[in-house]
């Protein structure tokens, strides 16, 4: 007894010692592995947004020297083989040897973390780097790194290849004339599972930075199609930029010899911020005719706002610090909006509304630009989506309430117009509140009186309930037979439900169909909208494929991002991808969902017949599938989820072990809100442009 004791003695001991908790058990990551360990912590995320957040970075470098005066000529190039390629003609960084990691300035800055000239001394008074993580991190990402830097007389370069580490040290390779760094890179396929850049993407987004940097040109080439070589062409430019010639000293990408026409934008504003309002409000009509614009440095922050109001209900705040975009907003955002609601209430201070007018009230139809810049910036993250430098609230607030009162007083007109937009937007408030209160805080809030439409789920895990949207009671019976009870909930809408880019909340609410939905998803609606309280993180639109079915598509799509957009922001929407056709090869059956599938399972010269036709067909086939060797091959065309049976919906369309979701992301919400205001606003000729433009990409289905 007493040695089976000391034996689980030796056990309960042993055991204790394999769950220690030592020094040994320490990881210590060296170099940049931390980096690729964890690379949602430096970059967001590694899909297509963290895979252009290296484009930024590198960008971002060369725009701190335009923002110091050393720099007025950026090239971004898209490369062959998913390598990118950012030129500046700034002043290069230094290659001399650092006196604390003994190596070259060039590699400690690509190859150490939190290193850069942007923690003190005089290398630059503002930028938008804050931790020297930067091109170190791109490097850490990438397989392969360049980096080639002219000045001092010389042209110096240095290769890194898997995750940061240098290929030799830092050569110089021939003498030159020209200052500047080339930085270029490919990204890690391990990493980032799609490596394709969009071209639209990086143009919209240097597009809004040469707005932000008065006198700055920068240049976008895509030459992922042009094979690189000595003496390659560039057309569409007044020849060469200093960049391009910068570039074109180790790999020439040059003009016009050759004719190549190539993918290129360059953008140059001399207006700032006021040309960025104007392009922001090109499809909306202005409430008054001048745009407001300040800039001044208080306390050491340097402050710059423009703004107008338009004819519309959205607000348009776009934030700005050091130059990078906030996301998020943040303390320079709190400190306008203050002075905002404060300047316009002391306007109205003889009370001719009979009462204050609230933040809500003087953000409708307001679009502006708030940019700040200063030494020590702070943001929230590595990704700066939010500022949190406490000195800008009060800098912002106080340059921009001076400055706008000031502009109110000399133009009485604008500011006319601005108080008399305002003063509706309180009355709509005042006229909606009722309606709220009314059809939201008795029925969304407590989960009760939900719509007699809804055939909810049995489960109460918001993580797992699925929400189908669908198009008309046909629809709607056939995907209650269909679904999963446990899962699945259904709610159908009775034709096309009201466009809401110009309804006001009070008039949305007044609409069945909008309510049922609201009341459906459980979070209410504007001011007490909860996303904590959303009933499903599988909201999932599922519409017919046809003409109609994409306008209701549309209109929920712009209800959603205009009411709901947190619910696209976390992942929740989805759109559901139906077959439209289904094949039938003798007894077997299959689903295609484009034509290009239709053609390769049943031929390119099958007629599509009808449901009727293919149940005849059919039949026929059976009776003489004995006398024939090969089946007969029929086509059905779907034109509604109505005219499939439940268990064909639940197998293409529901089951979540075999269907096709597609989830809703905003990539540029710029270029997102300008579209919506285009194809669901009042600017006719802007859409019948739009429309006319991208006509031939239309699929068009007779």
């Amino acid at each position: 007894m007493a040695e089976k004791q000391a034996k689980k003695g030796k056990e309960t001991t042993a055991d204790k010692a394999g769950s220690s908790y030592t020094a040994k058990d320490i990881t210590v990551l060296e170099g940049l592995e931390a980096v690729r360990r964890r690379p949602g912590m430096y970059i967001g995320t590694t899909g297509s947004a963290g895979l252009h957040h290296l484009v930024w970075e590198v960008f971002d470098n060369s725009r701190d020297e335009a923002m110091g005066g050393f720099c007025n000529d950026i090239e971004i190039a898209l490369l062959p083989n998913n390598r990118v390629r950012v030129a500046d003609n700034g002043r290069g960084i230094p290659v001399d040897v650092h006196p604390k990691t003994r190596v070259s300035t060039l590699e400690t800055v690509m190859t150490v973390l939190h290193a850069g000239g942007k923690f003190g001394g005089q290398g630059y008074k503002v930028s938008g780097g804050l931790h020297g993580v930067g091109v170190s991190v791109v490097n850490a990402l990438s397989t392969w790194v360049r980096a080639e830097v002219h000045r001092d007389g010389g042209r110096f370069v240095q290769e890194y290849k898997n995750g940061g580490k240098p290929v030799g040290k830092v050569k110089k390779v021939s003498a030159s004339k020209a200052n500047g760094t080339i930085i270029s890179f490919e990204a890690d396929a391990s990493i980032f599972p799609d490596r394709a850049f969009n071209w639209d993407t990086i143009v919209s987004h240097m597009r809004q930075q040469a707005y932000l940097v008065r006198g700055l040109r920068i240049s976008m080439l895509d030459l992922r199609n042009v094979e690189s070589g000595p003496r390659t062409v560039l057309k569409g430019s007044q020849g060469p930029s200093s960049a391009s010639l910068l570039a074109g000293l180790d790999e020439v990408f040059y003009v016009r010899e050759l004719g190549l026409d190539v993918p290129s934008f360059t953008f140059y504003f001399e207006g700032g911020l006021r040309s960025l309002i104007g392009f922001q409000n090109h499809y909306l009509e202005p409430v008054h005719k001048n745009i407001f614009y300040v800039e001044k440095e208080q306390d050491g922050v340097q402050v710059e706002v423009a703004l107008q109001y338009v004819d519309d209900i959205s607000s348009r705040i776009s934030a700005f610090a050091n130059n990078i975009y906030n996301s998020e907003g943040g303390t320079h955002v709190t400190g306008f909006k203050t002075a905002l609601t404060r300047t316009l209430n002391a306007l109205d201070k003889n009370g001719k509304n009979g009462d204050s007018f609230t933040g809500d009230d003087v953000l409708e139809g307001l679009t502006a630009v708030v940019s700040i810049k200063m030494r020590e910036v702070q943001f929230e993250g590595q990704t700066k989506g939010k500022l949190g430098s406490t000195e800008a609230q009060g800098a912002t607030a106080t340059v921009f309430g001076e400055a706008f009162a000031a502009f109110l007083e000399e133009h009485p007109d604008d500011a006319r117009a601005i108080i008399g937009k305002v003063t509706l937007a309180m009355k709509a408030r005042k006229a909606a509140k009722a309606a709220k209160e009314s059809i939201l805080r008795k029925g969304a809030l407590d989960g009760m009186t939900l719509p007699g439409k809804l055939a909810d789920c049995q489960t109460r895990s918001a993580e797992e309930a699925e929400l189908f949207i669908v198009e008309g009671d046909s629809a709607g019976g056939t995907a209650k037979m269909g679904r999963d009870r446990r899962i699945q909930a259904i709610l159908p809408l009775r034709g096309k439900i009201l466009n809401i880019e110009r309804a006001r909340l009070d008039k949305m609410l007044s609409s069945e169909q909008i309510k049922n939905l609201v009341v459906a998803l459980g979070t209410a609606i504007g001011d007490i909208f909860d996303i904590e309280k959303l009933r499903y993180h599988k909201i999932i639109i599922a519409t017919d494929a046809d003409v109609d079915g994409a306008h209701i598509r549309t209109l929920l799509l712009t209800l959603f991002y205009r009411h709901f957009r947190p619910v696209i922001d976390q992942g929740y929407l989805y759109i559901a991808q139906p077959p439209l056709f289904k094949v039938k090869k003798g007894k077997e059956v299959f689903y295609a969902f484009s034509d290009e599938e239709r053609i390769k399972l049943a031929g390119k010269d099958i007629e599509i017949e009808s449901e009727a036709a293919a149940d005849e067909q059919e039949e026929e086939q059976g009776e003489t599938a004995v006398a024939k060797r090969t089946p007969k091959v029929s086509v059905q065309r779907y034109k509604g989820l109505g005219e499939m049976n439940a268990e064909e919906l639940w197998e293409t369309t529901m089951d979540p072990a075999r269907r096709i979701l597609k989830r809703v992301a905003i990539e540029d919400a710029q270029e997102a809100d300008i579209v919506f205001d285009m194809l669901m606003g009042t600017d006719v000729p802007a859409r019948k442009s739009f429309i006319q433009s991208h006509a031939k990409e239309a699929t068009i289905d007779i």
